[in-house]
């Protein structure tokens, strides 16, 4: 596992034939700038930070699908803007190399399921100067250096061309954006006929860019992944606290580790045989042990909102064994282990409390987990250990019965939130926060 340090300096910068432009300086390169006040007056060197994030996942134990000869155009939305891109590719739950024979970027041009791009601003991207590369099993690989106006809250069209039988093992499963499929290398064609959508993110888990900013990395489980909003719309409520933030002129980066069905203190265990084989593996490494790659790896990471703890509570005896059953005080300790974690890499460390679920349709509720969700709710708003609190159980909950969801921002099953309930939780965040 690279080191942040090593995220941040690692790559050389593109060369002038790789990039088809001049050589960049080497402040374009990645070389320390002269520090200076960022756009909320906050005095900051310009430094590589997160725009886009995705948690990888492993796949449930059944035959993956493979491509061959064919390129997957990937649509990212970017919280920060800056003048280079940095991509991050991964094979960290392959097992084997993986070959990338061509690798591009471009901003995309429309919005919505829209995959084409804009003329002029396709890039070919090199990996440590090489344009084909091959990713080792068990690793991500760090682009160089990109020279790209990429404006905030722009999406970008990032195109893998996989000219080998490559099986599909590394993904971040639920995308809520149709990425899509296509016949040869058309890596750098401005429009292509998808041969297959997709609702998932196949090999790719980080954008950064050059900026004079700071990272918020949200860690959490299908509530910040944007479970339940409509596709190709960018309604999860990070996106929606990133236009926020640009609103208010804060110049800072979001970078969504989100993952459906994630647990802070377990990673998937179904039970042999049940229906939860099929699906258990997209929902991750517990929050604890994936701490490391999907948080603190992050470029510029200087904040941490964690929103974790209703799947410790609901997933034993429906998706997990009884014997994972938690209790409020495990919970409360693992959160302690972020906050430490947290600390010692120098990142403000900010609690959400669990949003209510009273009668679920997911079978998570019962009167003893509601007692558990509460004290640690307590624990998160008064316990003073996380540096600062977000109220989303105070925000989501119903005001006639404050057990349930609020009927507004129910997106139906009574435990995630709608589109409308995003943007509730995106408001709840104190802003102030992250100055």
């Amino acid at each position: 596992m690279p080191t942040r340090r090593e995220l941040l300096t690692s790559g050389a910068a593109v060369t002038a034939a790789a990039a088809g432009l001049a050589s960049p300086t080497p402040a374009q390169a990645g070389a320390p700038q002269e520090a200076g006040r960022d756009s909320d007056g906050d005095y900051v060197a310009p430094g590589w930070v997160a725009t886009w994030a995705a948690a990888p996942t492993t796949i449930p134990p059944t035959t993956p699908t493979v491509l061959t000869a064919q390129t997957v155009r990937q649509i990212v939305h970017c919280s920060a803007g800056g003048d280079q891109v940095r991509i991050r590719v991964t094979n960290e739950f392959g097992n084997g190399p993986l070959r990338l024979g061509a690798v591009r970027v471009a901003l995309r041009a429309g919005d919505g399921a829209s995959t084409a791009i804009v003329p002029g601003t396709d890039r070919r991207v090199t990996f440590s100067n090489r344009a084909a590369v091959t990713v080792p099993a068990g690793s991500p690989l760090v682009s160089d250096p990109v020279r790209l106006h990429v404006p905030p809250g722009s999406d970008l069209a990032i195109s893998l061309y996989l000219p080998a039988r490559t099986p599909v093992t590394t993904v971040a499963a639920f995308a809520f954006q149709d990425n899509v499929i296509a016949d040869g290398d058309v890596t750098a064609a401005r429009t292509i006929t998808p041969t297959a959508t997709i609702g998932q993110y196949l090999f790719l888990s980080g954008v950064s860019v050059y900026a004079r900013a700071a990272a918020i990395v949200t860690l959490g489980n299908s509530i910040t992944n944007g479970a339940n909003t409509q596709n190709n719309l960018n309604h999860r409520w990070p996106d929606l606290l990133a236009a926020r933030l640009r609103a208010a002129g804060l110049h800072r980066g979001v970078a969504n580790v989100g993952i459906s069905g994630n647990r802070l203190l377990h990673d998937p265990n179904p039970a042999p045989g049940s229906d939860a084989e099929t699906f258990a593996a997209y929902f991750g490494h517990s929050g604890l042990r994936r701490f490391d790659r999907d948080v603190i790896a992050q470029p510029g990471a200087r904040y941490l909102v964690v929103l974790l703890g209703v799947n410790d509570l609901g997933h034993p005896g429906t998706v997990a064994p009884v014997s994972e059953t938690v209790s409020a005080d495990d919970l409360i300790a693992g959160h302690r282990q972020l906050i430490a974690r947290a600390h010692t890499s120098g990142l403000k460390a900010i609690g959400g409390t669990i949003l209510p679920f009273k009668g679920d349709t997911l079978g998570f509720f019962s009167e003893a987990n509601e007692r558990k969700r509460d004290v640690l709710n307590r624990w998160i708003r008064a316990g003073g250990e996380y540096d600062a609190v977000v109220d989303f159980d105070r925000a989501m909950r119903d005001p006639a019965d404050p057990l349930r969801l609020n009927p507004a921002y129910d997106s139906g099953d009574h435990l995630h939130p709608n589109d409308a309930g995003m943007a509730a939780m995106a408001e709840a965040v104190p802003l102030g926060l992250f100055r």
